[in-house]
């Protein structure tokens, strides 16, 4: 991707200063002490580390079900626009990255603002940028801490993505995987996430799953998490019109990727089935169908998973 001089976001709070405290070593632990080693291990980490997947939920092969909210029109909807809550906004802290990975995440994070505050224009709505913290290992946070194991994710509660520094080491050199793209479109990713907040998709979203069994509520959460593959896609669409950001490969390598962390390979690696009832983020089709939807459309409009009859 090209991103060296269009600016750099005002939002990006960096904490890998902190002390996280005394780490355990070595692997994910399971229940009654097991770890995971081997190709299970990288299979649940490139998941966790591209996609916020909980490697812990993946293994645990919670249960599936349903259909909730639609994505608005252009234009001011009844019930959606920018939810805000009583009180000051969070502290804006930005202590400016200053190395190549840090300053690439400002980066590719105005690139985030920049399009979701030209779609939220569109629609006669303010976009509320999201905070973005970088940290090493763990740190606190409004949805009880973050923690490098649960990978990059956003907290609904204080509107920030969390993403720890070490992602980006482990997927350029571990796991071979695409490397600026791969790593705009995991943030593009979670800035999805907060986009579905402001739309007032999310609140909708857990008053489902709350009134919802286990297995409805996880088949809920897929269609979020590809609404979000979705909107990274629409984000992909309108950064390369704006800026002409993209390089040749850079698609293909994000969707090879994609392809890799759908819920039914990594299911397929680490237990010898596939069980769709368990899935929570979707599998590697859906994963590359709704991505592409959102990049060849760039309209939300056309991100509307939730009533989808075939996803």
């Amino acid at each position: 991707m090209r991103w060296g001089d269009f600016g750099r976001s005002d939002n990006v709070e960096d904490r890998t200063g902190e002390d996280p405290g005394a780490g355990s070593g070595g692997g994910f632990p399971l229940g009654g002490g097991m770890r995971l080693g081997g190709g299970a291990l990288v299979v649940i980490v490139v998941a966790s580390l591209l996609f916020g997947v909980n490697p812990l939920e993946m293994i645990g092969m919670l249960e599936g079900g349903g259909a909730p909210p639609a994505v608005p029109s252009a234009g001011p909807q009844p019930g959606y626009g920018p939810q805000r809550t009583p009180g000051p906004p969070p502290p804006r802290a930005a202590n400016a990255p200053q190395d190549p990975a840090k300053d690439f995440v400002s980066a590719v994070l105005r690139d985030t603002e920049n399009v979701w505050e030209t779609v939220f224009k569109t629609m006669g709505a303010h976009y509320e940028a999201p905070r973005l913290v970088l940290f090493h290992r763990a740190t606190h946070s409004a949805c009880g801490g973050a923690k490098s194991s649960a990978g990059p994710h956003y907290c609904a509660p204080d509107r920030t993505v969390y993403l720890d520094t070490g992602f980006f080491e482990d997927l350029s050199r571990r796991f071979g995987a695409p490397g600026d793209f791969a790593q705009a479109y995991v943030i593009a990713h979670e800035v999805g996430h907060h986009v579905q907040k402001l739309l007032g998709i999310a609140d909708k979203v857990q008053e489902l799953k709350e009134r919802s069994d286990q297995r409805r509520a996880n088949a809920i959460q897929v269609r979020m998490e590809l609404q979000a593959d979705c909107f990274a896609g629409v984000w992909a669409n309108l950064n390369n019109q704006l800026k002409n950001r993209l390089e040749q490969g850079d698609i293909e390598s994000g969707l090879n990727a994609a392809s890799q962390i759908g819920d039914d390979m990594i299911q397929r690696k680490t237990t010898g089935r596939v069980v769709p009832d368990a899935f929570t983020h979707g599998s590697s089709a859906q994963r590359v169908k709704w991505f592409k939807q959102g990049l060849a459309s760039g309209q939300i409009q056309q991100c509307d998973t939730f009533n989808a009859a075939d996803l």
